[in-house]
């Protein structure tokens, strides 16, 4: 198996609904998200993928949450926008960008250097 790692980052402010405590407050972070994409085989290049094209997915799907109020954007919109629920939307989103043969193994969503959330599918 190999696997590919991208980093990247968005900004969005969000409240968690029901939330006893300061985090039911309108606030915001400015996320980190690692992705791990996966396959058994190399491509004719000798590559899972061309990170470039996996940074651009990327940055596609991120790019509907970055600057805005999570609570507003579907799916956040009738469930929580928690670092959970947003490492979930992530890897759904970037799943279906994926080429052949190429899997995403997680996302960790990250609300602070030392808080984040894994999702594997």
């Amino acid at each position: 198996m190999y696997e590919l790692t991208v980093h990247a980052d968005f900004a969005a402010a969000h409240r968690l609904r029901e939330y006893e405590g300061a985090c039911e407050r309108l606030h915001g972070h400015n996320w980190k998200v690692d992705v791990v994409v996966g396959s058994e085989r190399l491509n004719r290049l000798g590559l899972v993928m061309d990170f470039r094209d996996l940074k651009t997915a990327l940055a596609e799907v991120l790019g509907r949450l970055d600057h805005e109020f999570l609570n507003e954007k579907p799916p956040f919109d009738t469930i929580n926008p928690s670092t959970e629920n947003i490492a979930k939307w992530v890897c759904e989103q970037l799943s279906a960008r994926m080429p052949e043969g190429v899997a995403v193994r997680s996302v960790t969503a990250w609300e602070t250097d030392r808080c984040g959330a894994t999702y594997l599918p």
